[in-house]
Order: C-alpha cells, then sequence, then structure tokens
C-alpha cells in the first residue's frame, strides 16, 4: 500500500512537471507570437495573443498541486484583506503630523550631537581655530 502511494506521487510529480512545462511553452510562445507578428498583425490581435498565451499557461500551471496550493495562498490572502480595518483620513494625517514632529526632533538631537563632536575634535586638534 506504501509502495502505491510513492508510485502515485512519482506519476504524479511527473505531471506536475510535464503541466508546468507546458504552461511555460504556451506563456513563452505568446511572447514570441507578439513579437514575431509585429508587422504581419496590429497592436489589438498582438496583445490578445499575449494575453491568450498567459491564459492557457496559467489554466495549465493552475492544474498542478503547485499551481492549487498558490491559488489557495492568494484566496486566503483576499480573505485577511477583508479583515484590515483602515484608518480614516483624521488618523492617517494625525499618525503623519506625528512621524514628521518625531524625524524632526531626531534630526535636531543628532545635528546637535554632531556639532558637540565636531566642537570636541577641533578642540583636541587644535584644527578649525
Amino acid at each position: 500500500m506504501d509502495v502505491q502511494t510513492t508510485e502515485q506521487k512519482a506519476v504524479s510529480s511527473h505531471k506536475d512537471t510535464a503541466l508546468l512545462l507546458a504552461a511555460a511553452v504556451a506563456l513563452l510562445g505568446g511572447m514570441f507570437a507578439f513579437y514575431y507578428y509585429e508587422v504581419q498583425f496590429n497592436a489589438l490581435v498582438r496583445v490578445l495573443i499575449l494575453l491568450g498565451g498567459a491564459a492557457v499557461g496559467l489554466a495549465l500551471a493552475y492544474q498542478t498541486a503547485l499551481g492549487k496550493t498558490l491559488w489557495g495562498y492568494v484566496v486566503g490572502s483576499r480573505i485577511e484583506m477583508r479583515k484590515i480595518v483602515w484608518p480614516s483620513k483624521q488618523e492617517s494625517i494625525q499618525a503623519t503630523l506625528m512621524i514628521a514632529v518625531v524625524v524632526l526632533i531626531m534630526a535636531l538631537l543628532l545635528w546637535g550631537l554632531d556639532s558637540l563632536l565636531l566642537w570636541g575634535v577641533e578642540t583636541l586638534t587644535g584644527r578649525g581655530a
């Protein structure tokens, strides 16, 4: 029974590899056609060919275990995005102003420390006088 599941995983792995390879070929084929037929077709037709290659590539990639895992992650991310509580305009302005004040205070403190150290070095070395 354990050997059978290992064989099924190996077959599934080979199938996934073949599907991902086909997806890459479809995507690259769409990109190649977009540039190869630059003279023969207008931009709209070429973009449709490119989007068709991308759609076929995505459809093939979704059929793999990796594709389904990735799609589950995307769905989970969308669910988590709905749970976010976004700040109001007033909260955003207040937070921005607080950050600006803290940055200004830190800039003044660092300028003061730098000036103090510069004065100390000039005093010790006798330069700058």
